[in-house]
């Protein structure tokens, strides 16, 4: 994790608790895309100090260590991000629509570029709310697709020239 300016920048980051079609939950009201990324240990106190909102999660076993984590929003409201998915085929911009993919996709890499928020309550409180800026996601591709991904869809590109009768 490296900070750009005042991004942060998290390359092959490990993200969970996908919610980018904005659905409602326990945890989240209806409309909120939101996701989790892991955070390095060493980066975590660092960053819970700056303000930013580090939580842990905690193990599920003995043997597991807790492990920290930033909750990061998806608006499109003012500073819409730019989340792209990537394939052998090339790079494919995200419209706001389409994001929902994310939420059930194979993930491979995830490279991620987060925008800080800073606000302040009524009674003085103060903090960091992190958002995407960018988001690249390298999707994991089945062999089957990969291996006729060259054919033309039948619905789109008819078998022969002429109109049906």
């Amino acid at each position: 994790m490296s900070p750009i300016r005042s991004y942060l920048k998290i390359e092959n980051a490990k993200i969970a608790m996908r919610n980018f079609s904005g659905r409602e939950g326990q945890y989240n009201p209806a409309g909120k895309r939101n996701f989790c990324v892991f955070i390095a240990e060493e980066d975590a106190d660092q960053l819970k100090a700056d303000g930013w909102n580090v939580r842990w999660l905690e193990p599920r076993s003995l043997d597991d260590d807790r492990k920290p984590y930033l909750p990061v929003s998806v608006s499109f409201d003012y500073y819409p991000p730019e989340i792209w998915i990537v394939t052998s085929r090339g790079k494919t911009k995200l419209k706001e629509e389409e994001i929902k993919l994310l939420d059930w996709a194979e993930i491979a890499i995830a490279d991620i570029t987060i925008r800080p928020y800073n606000w302040t309550q009524p009674d003085g409180k103060t903090g960091i709310k992190a958002y995407v800026k960018s988001l690249y996601v390298t999707i994991v591709e089945d062999e089957l697709s990969e291996k006729y991904h060259n054919i033309p869809d039948s619905a789109v590109s008819p078998v022969d020239d002429e109109p049906p009768v």
